[in-house]
């Protein structure tokens, strides 16, 4: 966490119209006030490139020794990985890209509070993507039952990056899924509203900078917040998603309400944000028409644009109707299977206990659906060739591109389908 204080007061607004105040620093004043703020290293890095940007004479932040902090009365204990000092580490240490860390025991880090309800703040969430946060909030709710066997009532808060994250609405959507968080907030926190909290989390830090990404997404978190997870059992390790807070456009329900009345529902979803995890375009133009063709027993949904030129009773494109992510996970829920790309839809999926197929292009797969019990592989291996003597690609010169693809067979996909 960096502890800083601004020069001038200004208003940073979220992208869901919340309004984070930074007041310029009352003095002389204890260290625990309304105007020192606490956030993340990159929420800090995004605030300061806003302050140049407004006008960078006037509007800079200043950072405190975190030390003298720490030693507030009120200060907070801090669980999990310890990360102290960050700033210096970064600013100091740029060149390094993870961080050695120690295991913790989060047991022996808890105090004999005798308290009927113990408040935590998690500073920072516990992912970038979709498929982050869903499987890493099982991390989260496992850490709330571990901590509900110790105090009897637990309000657990947390607060996301929010002075340039373009996701913060989507994000905090995800973890208003979670029916253990008691309230989602936008970053910075003042030291006086974090020495409210009896307890707090630190997750400036991410797993991939703490170099955990080997691990599973729920095992990682698991260890970055000091529970050994290899005693909890693989039975609590699965995705919870509860949508029955969420409002469904009458539009988007009845669609599907009609649409379930006349067989069973196949969601093909075969792109990713990153083109190296998507199905080619062709590749899946053409399994989606086989998939017409061969397999009658569904109406194929999509919520992506796979080709305008495919009409057919049996294909509905709801990606008009998919306007965000509470959209897509209410589609996925009301679906019979899944053949998806790898992205967040696995994810969300395991959740309902759907049956998904995934084709993967990565070899790390296995890991990703360690604990997925309703979800299947198929492993496209890369085997194109650069012929480039340049850094950057150039396609003309890449070779075998599609042979692997080429060789997937929609046969192999209705069999995996079939065979749940």
């Amino acid at each position: 966490m960096i502890f800083f204080r601004v020069t001038q007061n200004i208003n940073i607004k979220t992208t869901d119209g919340t309004l984070v105040n930074y007041l310029k620093f009352k003095g002389p004043s204890d260290l625990e006030n309304s105007t020192m703020y606490i956030t993340t290293y990159d929420d800090f890095v995004d605030l300061k490139k806003i302050f140049e940007k407004v006008d960078k004479e006037r509007y800079f932040t200043k950072v405190f020794v975190e030390d003298k902090v720490r030693v507030l009365e009120n200060f907070p204990t801090e669980l999990g990985i310890l990360n102290p000092n960050e700033y210096d580490y970064r600013e100091d240490s740029k060149e390094k890209t993870f961080l050695d860390i120690k295991k913790v025991d989060i047991y022996k880090q808890l105090k004999n509070i005798k308290k009927d309800e113990v408040s935590i703040a998690l500073i920072g969430g516990v992912g970038l993507s979709i498929s982050e946060i869903v499987s890493s909030c099982t991390a989260l709710r496992i850490l709330y039952k571990k901590l509900k066997e110790i105090h009897k009532n637990i309000k657990f808060d947390i607060y996301l990056n929010a002075s340039n994250n373009s996701f913060y609405s989507r994000d905090k959507q995800i973890y208003e899924t979670q029916d253990y968080i008691n309230n989602i907030f936008p970053l910075s926190i003042t030291s006086q509203k974090l020495c409210e909290y009896d307890y707090f989390i630190d997750n400036s830090l991410s797993i991939k900078f703490l170099e955990l990404n080997s691990l599973n997404y729920v095992d990682a978190w698991l260890f970055r917040f000091g529970i050994d997870y290899k005693k909890i059992s693989e039975n609590e390790k699965y995705n919870e998603l509860n949508i029955s807070n969420y409002k469904v456009a009458d539009t988007l329900k009845d669609k599907l309400t009609e649409l379930k009345s006349k067989g069973k529902l196949l969601l093909f979803h075969p792109y990713s944000a990153n083109v190296n995890k998507s199905i080619p375009q062709n590749i899946a133009i053409d399994i989606l028409k086989e998939l017409l063709l061969k397999d009658d027993d569904y109406v194929i949904i999509s919520t992506l644009l796979i080709d305008s030129k495919i009409k057919d009773d049996k294909f509905i494109d709801l990606s008009k109707e998919s306007k965000n992510v509470n959209d897509f996970i209410y589609i996925i829920s009301t679906m019979d299977k899944i053949i998806t790309a790898d992205t967040s839809t696995f994810h969300i999926s395991d959740a309902f206990m759907i049956p998904t197929l995934v084709i993967f292009t990565q070899s790390d797969y296995q890991n990703k659906i360690k604990y997925f019990k309703y979800t299947k592989a198929i492993f496209v291996e890369d085997k194109s060739k650069n012929l480039s003597q340049f850094v950057y690609e150039n396609d003309s010169l890449t070779i075998n591109k599609f042979e692997s693809w080429n060789k997937l067979k929609v046969n192999k996909i209705i069999k995996l389908l079939d065979s749940f």
